[in-house]
């Protein structure tokens, strides 16, 4: 359909005149009304019935118009749309998960504010992406990795545990208390190694691969564990404890690749993010 016919219809259905209509569409009064006759032929229904002082509107009419509307402004707006797209910078970003929520939020959000046009995809960790979201002791060889943030490992249990009465919990006060292990964590196996050297040891009772399982573990009652504070917001339903003893921490960051070129939106993160380490 001719989108000049819609235009003719829009302005003899607004100004209800087909002179007036004519005028407004820069056209002669019998171009405009031959058009209008066009489209009643298209659409086989009668939409204006022509009267001395102009025209009337069928019912036919009232409901194509809505139609007509949205039609031309889309059309309007194509050039616009197809502009934006082609400004788009699309960012490919495989997240690793149980990852502190409030500080993924705020880099999507700083970079998103400090990109324009920018059209990100968010992947898992183990897909394919133009740079990965993950922990240091995941990076390959092949990759650069650049720290955005460390998160501290403490100790959490249920409200009605032993352990939760205490201020703080030496290494030595483990001993031998129901332990829920993540396999990949190195806080968990920093722990062991450090209890074995003394003598004592924990109570394997479950393991799990993901930080999210073992803190509904937890949640469960079924033992103790260390996870990440970012793992630990909105958690009133745990008591979490720092361990009095040697740190324990995990870092986060973009790993990408070292010998493939990078893309210009992904060079302008990692130059963004270079300037604002820790500020997550």
């Amino acid at each position: 359909m001719d989108l000049r016919l819609l235009k003719f219809f829009i302005a003899t259905y607004e100004e209800k005149n087909i002179t007036r209509a004519a005028n407004r569409c820069f056209i002669s009064q019998p171009s405009l009304s031959a058009g209008l006759k066009q489209l009643e032929q298209e659409l086989s229904s009668q939409l204006f019935i022509r009267h001395k002082k102009g025209v009337a509107l069928t019912e036919e009419a009232h409901y194509l118009y809505p139609m007509a509307r949205r039609l031309i402004n889309d059309a309007t707006r194509l050039p616009e749309l197809f502009k934006e797209r082609s400004q788009n910078q699309p960012l490919s970003l495989g997240v690793f998960p149980d990852l502190s929520p409030s500080r993924l939020a705020q880099l999507l959000a700083s970079v998103y504010q400090d990109i324009d046009y920018l059209a990100l995809e968010l992947l898992d960790h183990t897909q394919s992406a133009d740079a990965t979201l993950t922990l240091d002791i995941l990076k390959k060889e092949d990759e650069i990795f650049l720290p955005l943030w460390e998160e501290d490992y403490l100790l959490c249990c249920p409200p009605d545990h032993p352990l939760a009465q205490q201020e703080t919990v030496k290494p030595e006060q483990l001993h031998e208390f129901d332990f829920i292990e993540c396999p990949p964590c190195e806080a968990h196996q920093q722990t062991v190694s450090l209890l074995a050297c003394s003598g004592l040891r924990l109570n394997m009772v479950a393991k799990a691969e993901h930080k999210a399982q073992v803190k509904n573990l937890v949640q469960a009652g079924l033992g103790i564990s260390f996870l990440p504070d970012g793992m630990l917001e909105n958690t009133p339903d745990l008591e979490i404890r720092r361990i009095d003893g040697p740190r324990m921490f995990r870092r986060i960051g973009l790993a990408y690749s070292a010998s493939k070129s990078i893309s210009p939106v992904l060079a302008r993160v990692i130059e963004l993010k270079s300037r604002n380490l820790g500020s997550f």
